[in-house]
């Protein structure tokens, strides 16, 4: 009843030429924002498509501009209509003063988008790419924080005391990060490895416990494709805390390994082939010419051991064990040409007879 009431007696003070002024006042606003937004707006977007950083502030702004303007409309209608002396006033006020807070912090949490060209240009400044988690990291913080004072403000603006507020969110964050220790630690540890950039989606890396290649990276986990086609989820702080070789990084790619020969090779013919197999990797346009070393090096106990160690130009695995194998092939044709034989494993037996009748002992040798 105390609503009728308010209402009737609202309606009985205000006189038709009042109300349509106050339609007369919304209708310039509502009209305004059409002019604003097909004109105006419109206008300053294409004057300044070189700032790129002005144009995106505009651009964040255009909804919120639309609505503000036809709540600033409502709002100067009705505070025309009510007589002066009304406490409602105070929550009209009240109203536009929240409405216009959300509306503003709506347009900043538009700017604070990932794809905005103000964190692009905070990537490039810092020398970040698209592959970091740097970027979509700041962009939740922001947006967080602008939430966060938003909801501040608003309930400021309603009377709301943010002390008692402040004080249960700060023990309820120590609640939270006792139970959620691990979880804190995985956060941490994907903030180290997106701020270090270990490695990024792509790299192919090798920790203590896995091996593949890094399919996504996340503030908890890293996913990793094994090269059996499984993927790992690995938690970040376990691969914070571990070393992680990036082969992606490499420049070039080493090959080393021991080559056995049979242990009755000739000597000149072994320094022959030692010799052409050097000149081979010299004169190969897969081979790096920075380190090449062949080297007779080994005696061993059924062969003769050729020491090689170079780097292929190619870091790219497939490419890689092309050129080794093309590289084998041919180390395999030159000890054939200089009558090589690869070893194979052997043993001397000796046996020796007991003595015979005669009393003298023989031995045969194998």
């Amino acid at each position: 009843m105390k609503m009728m009431d308010w209402i009737v007696k609202l309606l009985q003070s205000i006189s038709w030429i009042e109300l349509l002024v106050a339609f007369g006042i919304m209708a310039v606003f509502w009209l305004f924002r059409k002019l604003f937004t097909k004109y105006f707006f419109t206008f300053v977007v294409q004057k300044l498509t070189r700032a790129e950083h002005a144009a995106m502030w505009i651009k964040g702004f255009e909804k919120p501009l639309r609505i503000f303007f036809t709540v600033t409309g409502l709002y100067l209608a009705i505070k025309y209509l009510l007589p002066s002396p009304w406490s409602i006033n105070i929550t009209i006020d009240r109203l536009y003063r929240s409405a216009s807070i959300i509306l503003a912090g709506w347009g900043v949490y538009n700017v604070s988008a990932s794809s905005s060209s103000v964190l692009e240009a905070i990537s490039k400044r810092f020398g970040l790419d698209e592959t970091s988690m740097m970027i979509p990291f700041l962009s939740k913080v922001i947006r967080f924080i602008v939430v966060v004072l938003i909801v501040t403000l608003v309930g400021a603006e309603w009377g709301f005391s943010i002390n008692g507020v402040v004080a249960g969110m700060g023990l309820g964050s120590l609640a939270v990060a006792l139970a959620a220790k691990d979880t804190l630690g995985n956060i941490f540890g994907g903030v180290v490895i997106i701020l270090e950039k270990p490695f990024s989606k792509g790299d192919w890396i090798l920790t203590p416990d896995v091996e593949g290649m890094v399919e996504d990276i996340t503030f908890r986990s890293t996913q990793i494709r094994t090269f059996a086609d499984a993927l790992v989820i690995v938690p970040n702080a376990t691969l914070a805390a571990q070393p992680i070789t990036n082969w992606s990084k490499m420049e070039r790619r080493r090959v080393s390994f021991t080559l056995g020969v049979a242990l009755d090779s000739d000597r000149e013919r072994l320094q022959t082939a030692v010799t052409r197999i050097e000149n081979m990797l010299i004169g190969h346009e897969a081979i790096h010419q920075k380190t090449i070393m062949v080297k007779f090096k080994d005696f061993n106990e059924s062969s003769l051991g050729i020491f090689m160690y170079f780097f292929t130009k190619t870091t790219v695995w497939a490419e890689y064990l092309t050129v080794w194998q093309e590289i084998n092939l041919t180390i395999m044709q030159i000890l054939e040409e200089e009558g090589i034989k690869l070893a194979y494993p052997a043993q001397r037996v000796f046996l020796e007879e007991k003595p015979g009748a005669s009393g003298v002992a023989s031995k045969q040798v194998w």
